[in-house]
């Protein structure tokens, strides 16, 4: 009972329900209307043939008399083997002279040039009522009274019938609906609380847990398809998060273990004032490894979170790489290598901050791993709709199966993570291109790796710009 109770509760029994209503609405409609026509036909045929009854009786009346006229009923009377046509021939007391009524109608009821009456049979002693007629009566020349009329007893039969359909359409539609409505419920429950008790199970901390698939490829399994993915995903997140959280500790533990040793020997040394001045400059070093770490993690947090898109603008990225380049050419020449730009107007709508923070560490990373003695270089231009921006160095490069997995934070690819670095740089430039709707693309150099970012071109003039063109 309580499962049936809640059948009767699911949403998709009360559609069942609306579309049944509906359903049984429109075929009461559409049985009203044919009640309607039809009986109006049958009210006309009716009315026409009484019409042409009376014209025939009329002629024949004119032609031979009133003897004619009593012939003439009794041959229509005999003729009609259904009795469906009334005939009442009376005198001036309108007592019966011929026709198949047994008297003249007792309160016929007046609807204009017609009436109505009860058609009374007499059984006995007792005065039956077999149906009703609809009729004209006029008088004769002779003060005889005529009556011509039609039995409606096939219209009320065919209301009858339409009374009936109306009826039964109405039973067999609510237990259509009821069973429809019952089955559907049925079906989309089960497959509801199957999606229901897979959620739970991974509330109670079963990531592993997936959304079964009929194989129907409906809405169900799509949605279950949707779902499968999410919980990969999110899988993947927290894969990714406790990676994040270990490397993190590490990359730490480290300087502050440094910083924290540094600090207590500076306290236990002698009153040194260059020992102190040492101790404190490593220890400001370190602090500003720290720093640069969380820094790097808060400018990536901000180009995922969306906060950028408020300073979004016109950015020319000739100029914003030129500026890059000038800040790391003498980082460069320390290096022993030399940064070769290619650079042409080409402006984005974009966060400048981030875009020079992104742009800034392709430039870093190539010059950090760069081979000595080769050229970096920096190419800026158009290419169709979108901006391609190509950072290339000649140094180890990344193999093509771990271009995927180096763009997750703190991803190094030395094992020992002893390099310079956090790992956070590409990740930053990840971050970045998604706001700006971009993408990032490592490609292999031959020697060395190719950094590729595009972005969508904007059509709109920077002001600077536009003041120049309107004062030419």
């Amino acid at each position: 009972m309580k499962h049936r109770a809640k059948i009767f509760r699911t949403w998709t029994f009360r559609v069942v329900i609306i579309y049944s209503t509906i359903f049984a609405v429109s075929v009461l409609t559409l049985l009203g209307f044919i009640y309607v026509t039809t009986v109006g036909f049958i009210d006309s045929q009716i009315n026409e043939t009484i019409v042409a009854e009376i014209n025939g009786l009329n002629d024949t009346y004119r032609d031979d008399g009133l003897k004619g006229l009593i012939d003439g009923l009794n041959d229509r009377i005999a003729a009609d083997r259904t009795g469906d046509t009334v005939y009442l021939l009376t005198d001036s007391a309108y007592q019966p002279v011929a026709g198949n009524l047994a008297a003249w109608p007792k309160n016929p009821q007046q609807q204009k040039r017609w009436i109505v009456f009860d058609i009374e049979q007499t059984d006995g002693d007792q005065v039956l009522n077999i149906g009703q007629a609809r009729a004209i009566s006029f008088r004769l020349s002779e003060d005889y009274h005529l009556l011509v009329g039609r039995n409606l007893r096939n219209r009320e039969n065919f209301q009858s019938l339409i009374a009936q359909s109306l009826f039964w359409s109405m039973i067999i539609t609510g237990v259509l609906a009821v069973a429809g409505g019952i089955v559907m419920s049925r079906d989309m429950r089960q497959r509801i609380e199957t999606i229901n008790r897979t959620t739970q199970h991974i509330m109670r901390g079963d990531l592993s847990q997936r959304v079964p698939l009929t194989g129907s490829d409906d809405e169900f399994d799509r949605l279950s398809i949707n779902l499968n993915n999410m919980l990969t995903q999110i899988g993947r997140l927290m894969n990714a998060m406790r990676e994040v959280s270990d490397n993190v500790a590490h990359d730490l533990r480290s300087p502050l273990t440094r910083l924290k040793t540094r600090l207590e020997l500076a306290l236990i040394s002698q009153n040194d004032p260059e020992q102190y001045r040492q101790a404190i400059e490593v220890a400001v070093g370190d602090t500003d490894k720290i720093l640069s770490t969380f820094n790097a993690l808060l400018s990536i947090a901000q180009a995922e979170s969306g906060d950028g898109r408020a300073a979004m603008e016109v950015v020319d990225l000739m100029t914003l790489c030129a500026d890059v380049v000038e800040l790391y050419e003498p980082l460069a020449e320390n290096a022993g290598l030399s940064i070769v730009s290619t650079l042409t107007p080409t402006r984005v709508q974009g966060n400048r901050h981030l875009l020079f923070q992104a742009i800034t560490n392709l430039v870093d990373n190539a010059i950090k791993y760069g081979a000595d003695g080769t050229l970096i270089t920096v190419s800026v231009g158009a290419y169709g709709k979108h901006a391609r921006l190509v950072v290339a160095d000649n140094g180890p490069g990344i193999r093509a199966d771990q271009r995927d997995y180096v763009v997750q934070r703190f991803v190094r690819l030395d094992p020992s993570r002893t390099t310079p670095g956090n790992g956070l740089g590409l990740s930053l430039v990840t971050a970045v291109m998604m706001q700006h709707r971009g993408t990032l693309t490592l490609e292999d150099n031959g020697p060395g790796l190719r950094a590729v970012l595009t972005l969508p071109l904007t059509d709109t003039v920077p002001t600077a710009a536009r003041s120049l063109a309107t004062a030419s």
